[in-house]
């Protein structure tokens, strides 16, 4: 259990939570291994198939309090809302905000995010493979990254904004095969393929994207926010754009666990089938071996910079959500991104 941003993560399984008096009660096979009082609580996220009392159900409604429900993947199963969708205002802030120019704020730190975060991943390789890369190269692109990191500061427009972006994502994925460092044989990249993925890595940066992608957009619903309607991707029927768009910020971590799956030989060459028109896919074995550590990684540590304090890097997106909603609602002044370090 953790509490952050006024709401309640609960991803011990086996549990049942339950009321008693004004106090949300966690047990375990009977036993009570956690209490707290539910005044000050925004939300509460149970992940596994955790049962809730309905006496705490009909407090969490009466309070507006938001109580939503995942599976131990982090993908959304459903929120307990009472006869007034509470959510209402936040969803008509977040839609008028998606028009241009209000949404650019908003926008350009998704954006900032990503550059930064790309950055990040280059320089980590710097930093640990001093000998094994072209130090001289990377730093070059390094630069790139930071001047469109300032320019897009001062974007004017979103399709300013998005040529800033751009430029940047050029310049990192054009030394990404660099950062590959063991079966450069199997695993190697020259330039970014999505339908179809035409090498062993695109195919794994696809599968991946799109799985955290649907993470996202799952914990956006969790406080209320509609991950169809975006701010930096622009509305297209059946595209969850705002899911997309904070998947911006965070796609270098995908990023860095796909490296780390191929220089760890976690996956390969075996792992995955061409087809004739030269497509790729990926066993189900892959498959199964890519979530395990995926799963994994989302149990692991990191600090967030804004919070101040340590987090499961599955619950960053979560994080993010509630800091979004939060500035839509005039809690906070802009949307912090998340910036990596």
């Amino acid at each position: 259990m953790k509490k952050l941003l006024n709401t309640l993560y609960v991803n011990t399984p086996g549990v049942y939570l339950s009321l008693d008096g004004e106090n949300l009660v966690v047990s375990k096979d009977k036993e009570s291994i956690f209490r707290i009082p539910l005044h000050g609580l925004e939300g509460i996220c149970c992940f596994g198939y955790s049962g809730a009392s309905p006496a705490l159900m009909h407090a969490c409604t009466k309070g507006g309090i938001d109580l939503s429900f995942f599976k131990p993947s982090g993908r959304f199963l459903a929120r307990v809302t009472g006869e007034t969708y509470g959510n209402l205002v936040l969803r008509k802030k977040q839609y008028a905000t998606s028009e241009e120019p209000q949404c650019l704020p908003i926008a350009v730190n998704f954006t900032l995010g990503k550059l930064h975060n790309s950055r990040w991943v280059i320089e980590r390789v710097i930093r640990d493979h001093p000998m094994r890369v072209d130090t001289l190269h990377l730093k070059n692109k390094i630069e790139i990254l930071k001047d469109m990191i300032e320019k897009s500061k001062l974007a004017s427009s979103l399709d300013t904004l998005r040529g800033f972006e751009g430029v940047g994502a050029k310049a990192y994925f054009s030394i990404f095969d660099n950062l590959i460092l063991q079966q450069k044989d199997s695993f190697h990249f020259d330039t970014r393929s999505r339908r179809p993925p035409l090498d062993n890595v695109n195919a794994m940066l696809s599968f991946m994207y799109s799985l955290f992608a649907k993470e996202i957009a799952s914990s956006l619903e969790s406080v209320g926010l509609d991950p169809y309607v975006g701010f930096l991707h622009r509305d297209r029927p059946g595209r969850m754009s705002l899911a997309l768009d904070m998947l911006e910020e965070l796609r270098p971590m995908v990023d860095r666990f796909v490296l780390s799956l191929i220089n760890k030989k976690e996956v390969k060459k075996e792992d995955f089938y061409v087809y004739e028109n030269g497509a790729v896919k990926m066993e189900d074995d892959a498959r199964k071996t890519i979530l395990t550590s995926w799963q994994q990684r989302k149990n692991e540590s990191l600090e967030h910079r804004f919070l101040k304090e340590k987090i499961n890097w599955g619950l960053v997106p979560f994080v993010q959500s509630s800091l979004l909603a939060r500035h839509l609602r005039g809690d906070i002044d802009e949307y912090v991104p998340f910036l990596w370090k």
